[in-house]
């Protein structure tokens, strides 16, 4: 039960949540939340895989190829630097619900307005905007799925929603093959960023059904309201899976005082006085798998048309590919995370994945590989990277107090993107651009060597969170002290 007066609450809904077994309902928000990193992986591959057609007389913009991948693909992360940040601010204060809601919409607008596109500078601020609604769904998304999954497969089910980017990327690349071979110049790559705003419509659908977090409820005073919900999910499961859940003993249950909102300097103390090393770690994660998937994922098709000559109807092929390699690491790799243990899995998928990309830099530079060597090398690069990648999210979103978790998500999403998302793909697409193997050589070493930096901060740094509750990782600001985990 929930107990409060006018000032605490003490309640047993994280244990409660953490005790139920895998059941529909979590399926139910797995499908309704985690679905949007399909839009991602969407949204950035048709720009990627795009930009050759985009760029050609005819599309209806007057715009360049390194203009797409370049300043488009930056304006895009800004955007969602933006939005995380700002949307994240609100979905502490107001609530994971209301924001994931709000965010798919602004994801909606930007991209509906990006179809219509007649000149460059409409092109770019909606492309800011679109991005801003992605920026923010990182944020209330991954938020709502930590409180919400049980702690022993939290780690598994965040790594696999976090990489079904790639099953977005690889339906991106395989849509590009009809739209630049089959479609006209002037109105396919709309029909693409049409498709984009179809599919988030479906999600908000489903996404109505999807509740709110109770344990952002009960530390904003509605601890009614959470004990009502949790109850109410506790005789589903053991209806549809007729099993009878253990009640939880009393030394389980956390006081706390409720309050409405808590200031944004509190918030910042916490990140970087309370918790020095783990903002460390956060920003190194961020920063290079920021750093490597921008620069790769917009710049890819590039490099196909510029070293291989493959012509721009066929570099969906070659992007689809790798990202089912994307899509198969965190897949097989994430029940991993819950058993081997954090610090392990998030050290080896880092480390391993820039050794790698710097075998694949070796070996581009002496010209033994094609176009399809290349993906194969990428695609085993990009198994690892992909679980690392997904990692530092699931960091950041269970290391830090419950109060702080959508901004911390948001802050570090959007220092790390800000300084790896925003100049990979511009440093990327001029390097590349030069059309000198030595020059995209060395952003694949920039690229390996970020990787592997982080993979050496989580191995000292890093925090064993498998299996744990998330107040026992970061007990709340609102614990009253007594009785805090």
């Amino acid at each position: 039960m929930t107990t409060s007066d006018t000032a605490t609450v003490r309640t047993k809904v994280p244990a409660r949540l953490d005790r139920l077994p895998w059941a529909r309902w979590h399926w139910m928000i797995v499908i309704g939340l985690g679905t949007v990193w399909v839009l991602d992986g969407l949204e950035v591959t048709i720009v990627g895989n795009l930009s050759g057609r985009l760029s050609e007389p005819g599309s209806g913009l007057s715009i360049t190829q390194s203009q797409v991948t370049g300043l488009g693909a930056a304006t895009y992360v800004l955007g969602a630097c933006f939005g995380a940040l700002f949307f994240g601010w609100l979905t502490d204060r107001f609530g994971r619900k209301k924001l994931f809601m709000l965010t798919l919409g602004v994801y909606l607008f930007g991209t509906a307005m990006t179809a219509l596109s007649f000149d460059p500078w409409w092109f770019f601020l909606f492309r800011f905007v679109t991005g801003a609604g992605i920026g923010g769904e990182y944020a209330a998304i991954n938020s709502a799925i930590d409180e919400l999954i049980p702690a022993r497969h939290r780690g598994r089910v965040d790594i696999i929603i976090n990489g079904t980017f790639w099953a977005g990327a690889a339906l991106g690349a395989l849509l590009t093959v009809p739209i630049l071979t089959q479609l006209p110049a002037s109105w396919g790559w709309r029909a693409a960023f049409a498709l984009g705003a179809v599919l988030g419509l479906v999600i908000l659908l489903v996404r109505r059904h999807v509740p709110e977090s109770p344990r952002w409820m009960f530390i904003h005073g509605r601890g009614e309201e959470a004990e009502r919900l949790v109850g109410d999910v506790e005789r589903t499961v053991e209806r549809e899976d007729k099993v009878t859940l253990e009640p939880v003993a009393d030394d389980q249950a956390i006081t706390i005082h409720t309050r409405r909102t808590i200031g944004f300097g509190e918030i910042a103390r916490t990140l970087i006085r309370k918790y020095p090393k783990r903002a460390a770690l956060g920003l190194s994660l961020f920063i290079g798998q920021a750093f490597l998937y921008n620069a790769i994922t917009f710049g890819y098709a590039q490099i196909l048309q510029t070293f291989f000559g493959v012509p721009a109807g066929n570099t969906g092929y070659y992007f689809a590919v790798i990202a089912v390699g994307n899509l198969v690491g965190p897949v097989v790799l994430a029940p991993f995370f819950d058993s081997v243990g954090r610090k392990i899995m998030i050290t080896g998928s880092y480390v391993s994945s820039g050794v790698l990309l710097l075998g694949t830099a070796w070996l581009f530079s002496t010209g033994t590989l094609s176009a399809v060597t290349m993906t194969a090398c990428w695609c085993v690069v990009l198994f690892f990277a992909s679980a690392g990648a997904s990692s530092a999210y699931l960091t950041v979103s269970e290391i830090f107090p419950m109060e702080t978790r959508a901004l911390a998500i948001a802050f570090f999403y959007a220092i790390g993107t800000a300084v790896g998302g925003v100049s990979g793909p511009l440093l990327f697409a001029e390097l590349v651009g030069t059309g000198k193997v030595g020059d995209t050589v060395l952003a694949f070493v920039i690229g390996a060597v970020l990787m592997i930096a982080a993979g050496l901060v989580e191995a000292f740094l890093g925090v064993k969170a498998e299996r744990q509750s998330l107040e026992q990782l970061a007990t709340p600001l609102s614990a009253v002290k007594e009785h805090s985990a």
